[in-house]
């Protein structure tokens, strides 16, 4: 039982990283503006939940990498961050 909990804990927290690895990426590579202009930029516009969104979407690859090698627990907590990626980004979008 103890494994289970660790390999979905171990999902969520490769989900998050692969988020805000793509965050990063986004921000740094496929922004026209420097970095922290990029950052004032999504602040000035209450982009946050759109660039978060964006973000998630290399959690799909994450999630199917843990398909291929038969970890679906990890695989579950892959799916749990993205949900959780998904309810936040709904509570930006309302405030």
């Amino acid at each position: 039982m103890g494994t289970i909990k660790k390999d979905i804990l171990i999902g969520v927290l490769v989900a998050l990283f692969a988020t805000f690895g793509g965050i990063f990426l986004y921000l740094e590579y496929f922004s026209r503006y420097e970095f922290n202009e990029t950052l004032q930029f999504i602040k000035k516009r209450n982009l946050f939940g759109k660039v978060l969104s964006l973000a998630a979407v290399s959690n799909l690859f994450v999630f199917f990498v843990f398909i291929k090698k038969k970890q679906d627990n990890r695989a579950k907590g892959v799916l749990l961050a993205t949900i959780l990626i998904a309810l936040t980004t709904l509570v930006l979008k309302i405030i």
